[in-house]
């Protein structure tokens, strides 16, 4: 079996463009503190895991949270289904292996749960790890084929179950992960920083907890926000 390789699919986390459902109460520039360790988070646990190589399919530049050891490429595609279609087909031709997509809005996750997600495609055709907003947080495949997710509803309710059924459809095998909450609003930013203490993202939410957040003027989505669009956690986001 072909080594696996991981990709992250991100955006760069700027205030106004990241996790803009956490304002409020969050302020911009707080949601992208909170986006910023749940990046770095979600890198380390990459570069900790055993994979051929680690790919990062970034929206914007790459900043000080990017360890080494991780290939950056450009993010291609207008909706969310094809920037990951893209992610995958991109990361391919780089190094052609199965892979295994996650977003950067399960800070939770563990090289444990990445190595059983990769050790999964040895027999297996796909991995599928459910979020609980009915979206999913990753996605593996043992030959990647952007058509696997080319027109699936993103950022619904039932957009797992649409994968799951284009899985089924074109006669895939697909194991199931455990399922995660992927970070959309300011209870799910709770929630998974009780369930993850020891995380960099756990102690940025603490910290502006005991700080305080804003909700006065100016600290809601702006006109010109771009709204992150989830998934994988739903979907994997490149937010």
């Amino acid at each position: 079996m072909t080594p696996t390789q991981i990709i992250v699919i991100a955006k760069e986390p700027l205030p106004g463009r990241v996790k803009t459902r956490l304002t409020p109460p969050y302020l911009p520039a707080q949601a992208a503190q909170l986006a910023t360790a749940a990046l770095t988070d979600t890198l380390h646990t990459v570069t900790a895991t055993p994979a051929a190589h680690r790919v990062l399919a970034l929206d914007g530049l790459p900043g000080p949270w990017l360890p080494p050891g991780i290939t950056v490429i450009a993010q291609r595609g207008h909706t969310l289904d094809q920037r990951l279609a893209a992610a995958f087909t991109d990361a391919h031709r780089l190094h052609p292996a199965p892979a295994v997509l996650i977003g950067m809005d399960t800070p939770q996750i563990t090289p444990h749960l990445l190595t059983t997600a990769t050790t999964l495609l040895h027999d297996h055709d796909a991995v599928y790890g459910p979020a609980t907003d009915g979206g999913f947080w990753l996605l593996g495949l043992r030959h990647p084929d952007p058509r696997l997710l080319l027109g699936v509803p993103m950022s619904t309710p039932t957009t797992g179950a649409a994968l799951l059924h284009r899985l089924t459809e074109a006669g895939l095998t697909a194991a199931h992960l455990p399922e995660l909450t992927d970070i959309d609003t300011a209870d799910d930013a709770a929630h998974v920083a009780a369930h993850a203490p020891g995380t960099r993202f756990a102690a940025a939410h603490t910290a502006l907890t005991s700080t305080g957040t804003s909700t006065g003027p100016g600290t809601g989505t702006s006109p010109h926000d771009r709204p992150i669009t989830r998934r994988p956690a739903g979907t994997p986001t490149p937010r």
